[in-house]
């Protein structure tokens, strides 16, 4: 698996792959180029991180075809549409569908450049957090089934002894499984308890 912050640049065109790799390189950024967006499915995984420079007209898979695919397979990579044809209709559609920047040719090479750094420090954000949320679901597995009920009720702000109450146990019982299940979630606190567990799929 690539972990390596990658700009990767989707172009019909070699002589646009061409200049955007010595543009990019000469910055010492990762590059990788495609000559269609079927051969980008082909290689792209989730767990690589970067950003999109995409083409929108091209032959096959279109640029916003491209994006609706990566959406639909839920990847957070970040999308910079270039583009030769001024097309305002276009624009608006691949915003709305989240890109990040929309260039129309012939653009400034510093603009490029702001805006390539700026969607990789966002994606390295998203896989940080991405990161976090694996961390945290692999803790959440970990727990028992008794220690998983606890949780719950701990997030929902019972005591110990409304705890007890509804699981039928004793509270020396409820404070040992609280104990257990704060330890192996690595939380020192109920506030941290509950960050988590928003950060989560519901438990129940």
């Amino acid at each position: 698996m690539n972990y390596q912050p990658t700009v990767f640049i989707v172009d019909d065109d070699p002589a646009v792959r061409d200049s955007l790799r010595w543009l990019l390189e000469s910055m010492r950024l990762n590059v990788a180029t495609f000559e269609s967006a079927e051969t980008f499915i082909k290689f792209y995984t989730m767990h690589m991180v970067g950003c999109l420079i995409l083409d929108v007209r091209m032959p096959g898979m279109s640029g916003l075809q491209l994006q609706q695919y990566l959406t639909k397979q839920k990847y957070s990579l970040p999308i910079i549409f270039i583009t030769g044809h001024g097309d305002i209709p276009m624009a608006v559609r691949a915003m709305q569908a989240g890109a990040m920047y929309f260039l129309e040719k012939p653009f400034e090479d510093q603009v490029l450049l702001d805006y390539v750094h700026e969607a990789l420090a966002l994606d390295n954000s998203h896989q940080q957090a991405r990161i976090r949320l694996a961390t945290i679901e692999a803790r959440i597995a970990n727990l028992t089934e008794r220690e998983r009920e606890v949780m719950n009720l701990v997030i929902d702000n019972h005591s110990n002894k409304e705890i007890a109450a509804k699981l039928g146990v004793s509270i020396k019982t409820v404070e040992f499984h609280r104990s257990h299940m704060m330890e192996k979630m690595h939380a020192t606190s109920l506030i941290e308890l509950v960050s988590m567990a928003r950060e989560t799929a519901p438990l129940q």
